[in-house]
């Protein structure tokens, strides 16, 4: 998906107008107006501000699939998963499953 046809589609999912980006994003209508109508290439800055109107990081715009937050606890779960040996992640892989089924 290109630049375009992703603020389009952030653009539906939320059902607003480029007006409401506009105001949402901080930038002018002519700004918004000229990435939609002339098919120009936002800046970097620009787009950043658009990401942040849209309450989103650069990385979420980018992404392929859909991103996961990383939460101070999902955070230290993963700095604990990345020192665990492989029969140890197994081993911790498999008490998961089992909490899960309860």
């Amino acid at each position: 998906m290109d630049v375009h046809e992703k603020l389009q589609q952030l653009l539906d999912e939320r059902g607003w107008t480029k007006y409401q980006l506009a105001r949402k994003c901080g930038l002018s209508d002519a700004t918004i107006a000229n990435i939609f109508r002339r098919n120009t290439m936002p800046s970097i800055p620009t787009l950043e501000a658009i990401c942040r109107g849209y309450g989103i990081t650069l990385s979420q715009f980018f992404a392929e699939g859909e991103m996961v937050e990383l939460t101070p606890d999902l955070k230290e779960v993963f700095d604990n998963w990345t020192s665990l040996s492989p029969e140890q992640k197994a081993a911790a892989g498999q008490m998961l499953k089992a909490m899960n089924q309860r």
